[in-house]
């Protein structure tokens, strides 16, 4: 099926406002996979010279809530597409009072409090067998450095590396909770993360996270809590920014990356 659909480079999951990055005419492509069908039509176009495979995770109305999102969907049609590399932007609230609204984040890790979310390829009635992979380092380094030296190049406050703790949503945390996530030494906090950048590490598709800070968390006393207003307000004031970012990495990346993510063989047909 892969070799008869147009293919890709780099992926990138996020909100509408990534297609006007595109140069020249796109292609949209329409997937059904054997996990479902994921959030939205995949739109496949140029940026600095290379194909790039776009989808909204959330749907390109933002229909679709954080729970609900088919990632593994999304993921496998990426891999489909051809995609070995995808950049992850997305809006996070800070758990530190020295990361604040309008800074970029490069997590490297993840801690999951979400639930019920289907995260894995690795089912009896899809694989051979069960496989273990490491999950130490989920997030692609490489990808990493280039994201945080573009933002540099930019002239965007980044934080290179971080700790995201994905919560389950669509609701915000409670102050305990936030208070509890910030002494556990957690950087930021937010409802995707976790398994989008997981399942791309089964598949062996590099994975770099861009967090947006949007808001200062419930925990962080001196400020009021976050509402869904706050996060779509900054996250318009600084669209700007994370498309500029998106558009300097992808020429950036290199064609080959060689840091271990393997995946695993025989999850695609």
């Amino acid at each position: 099926m892969a070799h008869e659909l147009p293919q890709a480079e780099v992926g990138i999951f996020g909100g509408s406002g990534f297609y006007e990055l595109f140069e020249g005419e796109c292609e949209e492509v329409l997937l059904d996979t054997v996990y479902g069908r994921p959030s939205d039509v995949y739109t496949i176009g140029t940026i600095g010279g290379r194909r790039v495979a776009f989808l909204p995770r959330h749907g390109r109305n933002h229909s679709i809530g954080p729970a609900e999102v088919n990632y593994r969907a999304n993921v496998y049609g990426m891999k489909l597409l051809g995609v070995d590399k995808i950049i992850g932007p997305c809006s996070v609230g800070s758990l530190r009072l020295d990361i604040h609204p309008g800074d970029f984040v490069i997590c490297d890790q993840f801690v999951d409090r979400t639930k019920d979310r289907p995260d894995t390829y690795f089912t009896h009635d899809r694989t051979l067998a069960v496989q273990h992979l490491s999950s130490a380092e989920p997030y692609c380094a490489e990808m990493g450095r280039i994201a945080a030296q573009c933002c540099r190049d930019l002239g965007i406050t980044v934080h290179e590396g971080g700790t995201v703790v994905t919560i389950q949503g669509p609701r915000f945390s409670t102050k305990a909770e936030s208070e509890w996530f910030h002494a556990m030494g957690w950087d930021v906090v937010n409802m995707t993360q976790y398994p989008e950048c997981w399942l791309a590490r089964e598949l062996g598709i590099h994975y770099c996270n861009v967090s947006l800070v949007t808001d200062y968390d419930a925990g962080c006393g001196e400020h009021a809590p976050v509402t869904w207003e706050m996060v779509q307000e900054t996250f318009a004031a600084n669209i700007e920014h994370v498309r500029a970012l998106v558009g300097a990495m992808v020429p950036a990346l290199p064609s080959a990356i060689d840091d271990g993510c393997t995946g695993a063989a025989g999850l695609v047909e």
